[in-house]
């Protein structure tokens, strides 16, 4: 992956991907609930912080370095995502991005909610 690439994505408005997390799980039948339920596990934010994410556009880099705190089981997160091995990205940052990609992603592919917040 390429550092500019990078900069592009995280200066994206997670306010402005955040429709299509929920969209992808809807299409498969998961709910809103469970989007938030995995980005909370991830990142530690809760209803009303999430909130003010949202209503201020905050940007992916500052939404995952102001993350209350970050799931120390992240690193049971593997598989491809985007054509990369999440587990091998180098850049922490963009790792988290596409940690909270490969576990949208296993919600639509049905798996379940334990096995997903890796319990």
């Amino acid at each position: 992956m390429q550092n500019k690439n990078f900069e592009r994505v995280y200066k994206m408005s997670f306010a402005g991907v955040y429709p299509h997390y929920i969209e992808k799980a809807e299409k498969k039948g998961r709910t809103k609930e469970e989007v938030h339920e995995i980005i909370f596990w991830l990142t530690g934010y809760d209803e009303k912080s999430f909130q003010e994410i949202l209503e201020n556009k905050t940007n992916f880099k500052d939404f995952f370095e102001n993350a209350p705190k970050i799931n120390p089981n992240v690193s049971l997160i593997k598989g491809v995502i985007c054509g990369y091995r999440v587990e091998e990205i180098e850049d922490e940052l963009m790792r988290n991005i596409r940690y909270l990609d490969k576990l949208i992603d296993e919600l639509a592919k049905g798996k379940s909610m334990d096995k997903i917040l890796r319990k």
